[in-house]
């Protein structure tokens, strides 16, 4: 039996309320781009530092796969936002997450001091790429209606 407070599956009704405003899956949406956003900013400011971190992974030529991932940060930062284009951000930088985690944590590499810090950092990673994959989903339900 239902009372006032609940819906199908026992979600609170001041929690459907809130999960139905439109502001919420774009603040969503801007939380999990965010660290990409910003990341792609200081990047570019920053341009030799960008370059010397790409260099420090072992990756050549270096100014240009920096100049590459400052695009895909910031261009999938901003589709990302897009209802329209949601998915190809998500993709774009579900992508690069692989790329970098696998790059710059892979764990099994790590001394036994290291590996458990670096394995919960990969797995973190793991989830934003879950994250994207679930906004993208969203968000092309959302343009279907």
């Amino acid at each position: 039996m239902q009372n006032n407070l609940t819906h199908r599956g026992g979600v609170p009704l001041p929690l459907r309320r809130l999960m139905a405003q439109p502001f919420l899956e774009y603040a969503a949406r801007l939380a999990l781009a965010s660290p990409f956003f910003i990341s792609g900013i200081v990047k570019l400011t920053d341009f030799a530092g960008a370059s010397a971190e790409v260099s420090g992974l072992g990756l050549q030529p270096a100014a240009s796969i920096a100049a590459a991932v400052i695009l895909v940060q910031l261009g999938g930062s901003a589709l990302f936002m897009t209802r329209r284009f949601c998915w190809l951000g998500a993709g774009m930088l579900a992508v690069f997450t692989v790329f970098a985690t696998l790059l710059a944590h892979p764990f099994w590499h790590f001394p036994d001091a290291e590996r458990g810090h670096q394995a919960a950092t990969f797995f973190e990673h793991v989830a934003i790429i879950g994250g994207f994959a679930v906004a993208a989903i969203l968000a092309h339900r959302a343009c279907d209606t």
